[in-house]
């Protein structure tokens, strides 16, 4: 819209409204029922098309790529802050197995997916590399493949539309299936018969409440946690700087340099390694961090809030049925892999579904999950398996994302 009621310039008033929102939308989640089931992040989404499409705020501002170029790479660190290697593959080695399998679901579907409906859906090569590596990861991946591929917003704005539909559907899915005879007769569910005995037992909040309960959280670990993203951000960036004006790319450069080029001059490939890097250097140090991941997680609801504004209705309405199919392809052969694979294992039930979740929506939705069903003992465990998601998301994104592009 040319004429709206705040401007694009009025920089203040256009960051309150990110900000208010953002926090509006997590209040809402954790205080009402309805608003956890819907989930923060649509409620974030559908208020930022209705402020841009009812002419309140601008589809366009140099305060939304402010977000897209220091919110979303804070974010990145931030939210991989508390991952430990060691205490993944000691603690949750079959799960984290389980998880790497139901990631290969994603990509088999992503590629099955792409290739039924290219001819259909424009720009599905950045889609596809945006939505296999959030449904590797989660909404942090997403940003940055939107980011790195440069995908239009209104497209991005359908995508999540249609992904935040999907993930809604599976997560209904998901909290039946157990509850199915077809699937206790085949499958050993010690968690399900615990909770049914009655032996877990608790009051319940909303689950976005009961997940993120208060922590002990002091103004030191706000420093290093924002202090640190920020160094690490820094640091990364002038790195792939530097690769990317010194390994050729373009038309006259080869494939072969083409994909180093998108490899090592990648700015978010680069945050993430350097990120694994330093946690796997000094992980006493992350250890003592409280605060990070709530923090970064605040970031990406404002992230939600603004690739929700370019949205328009009816291009949504257009492109969302196809993009609701494209990711419900990619789910569903997700979840028959991670089925498939967790029989073969021996695996437990709750551990498949969670794993797959996990992939799917994130390792926070997989603990809402396992908060919701009462398996107290699988929280921890997925959440940590879950945040290796963050780690290979973008490199599974990125390489499917130039390899869906030579066939569009």
């Amino acid at each position: 819209m040319s004429q709206t009621l705040i401007q694009a310039d009025d920089t203040i008033t256009l960051w309150g409204i990110l900000i208010v929102w953002a926090s509006v939308s997590i209040y809402l989640e954790q205080r009402y029922s309805w608003a956890s089931k819907i989930s923060g992040a649509i409620i974030a989404l559908i208020g930022a098309i209705f402020l841009s499409n009812t002419g309140i705020i601008p589809t366009e501002s140099p305060v939304y790529d402010s977000v897209w170029g220091v919110i979303v790479p804070l974010a990145i660190p931030l939210l991989l802050f508390h991952v430990n290697i060691k205490k993944i593959w000691k603690e949750s080695g079959k799960l984290l197995l389980i998880f790497l399998l139901s990631s290969v679901g994603t990509v088999a579907g992503t590629i099955i997916s792409f290739f039924l409906l290219k001819d259909h859906i424009p720009y599905l090569d950045k889609i596809g590399a945006m939505m296999s590596a959030s449904y590797i990861g989660g909404g942090v991946n997403f940003a940055a493949m939107a980011a790195k591929f440069e995908a239009p917003g209104e497209l991005v704005s359908a995508t999540v539309v249609a992904d935040n539909l999907m993930m809604a559907i599976y997560f209904i899915i998901l909290m039946i299936i157990p509850t199915l005879a077809f699937f206790r007769k085949r499958y050993s569910i010690p968690h399900v018969l615990e909770v049914e005995s009655g032996s877990n037992n608790e009051s319940g909040k909303t689950l976005a409440e009961s997940f993120w309960k208060r922590k002990d959280i002091s103004l030191k670990d706000i420093a290093l946690s924002v202090g640190t993203a920020f160094l690490l951000v820094i640091i990364s960036f002038k790195i792939a700087g530097f690769f990317d004006t010194l390994v050729p790319s373009g038309e006259d450069a080869s494939i072969l340099f083409n994909l180093l080029n998108g490899l090592v001059g990648d700015k978010y490939l680069v945050l993430t390694t350097m990120t694994f890097i330093v946690l796997g250097l000094f992980p006493r140090y992350f250890d003592n961090i409280n605060g990070s991941q709530e923090i970064g997680t605040y970031l990406i609801y404002i992230f939600f809030v603004v690739i929700g504004i370019p949205a328009s209705i009816p291009l949504i309405i257009k492109n969302a049925p196809l993009l609701l199919l494209f990711v419900f392809i990619i789910v569903l052969i997700n979840m028959i892999v991670s089925l498939l694979a967790g029989k073969l294992l021996k695996a437990n039930l709750e551990d498949i579904l969670l794993a797959s979740n996990a992939n799917i929506g994130g390792p926070t939705t997989a603990a809402a999950l396992a908060i919701a069903k009462g398996w107290k003992d699988l929280i921890g465990p997925i959440l940590v398996v879950g945040t290796i998601g963050y780690i290979i998301g973008n490199y599974v994104g990125t390489l499917l994302g130039f390899w869906f592009s030579t066939m569009v």
